[in-house]
């Protein structure tokens, strides 16, 4: 079963940048790439739980503030050297521009 949810528009997400949702799940970080891509992430990094949210965007990964671990925006899965995985969430752009998550409790995957 889905639960997709109207979150914002497009443009209210910073390109390069995310957005914070309150969620049941937690916060989840809505991010923006430079081609305008949308991903969603749970708003932790695996290493030491840093705010994703705050990181760098490039390209389709996210770099954590707290101790540069880059993790894939389309995979949650930290890059080699490092490891680990950050639940992520469906999340898509309609024609009109605005950006749904769904907030399915059952295993979050990564996927558009």
């Amino acid at each position: 079963m889905n639960n997709w949810n109207k979150v914002c528009t497009l443009d209210a997400i910073p390109s390069l940048g995310a957005r914070v949702i309150k969620s049941a799940l937690g916060d989840i970080a809505v991010f923006r790439n430079g081609d305008d891509d949308v991903f969603a992430l749970h708003d932790k990094c695996p290493h030491k739980g840093g705010p994703l949210s705050q990181g760098i965007v490039a390209g389709k990964t996210v770099t954590c503030p707290l101790h540069g671990w880059k993790i894939g925006l389309d995979s949650g899965s930290a890059e080699a050297p490092d490891e680990g995985h950050t639940p992520c969430l469906q999340v898509k752009v309609d024609e009109a521009g605005v950006v749904w998550l769904n907030l399915q409790v059952a295993k979050p995957v990564c996927a558009t």
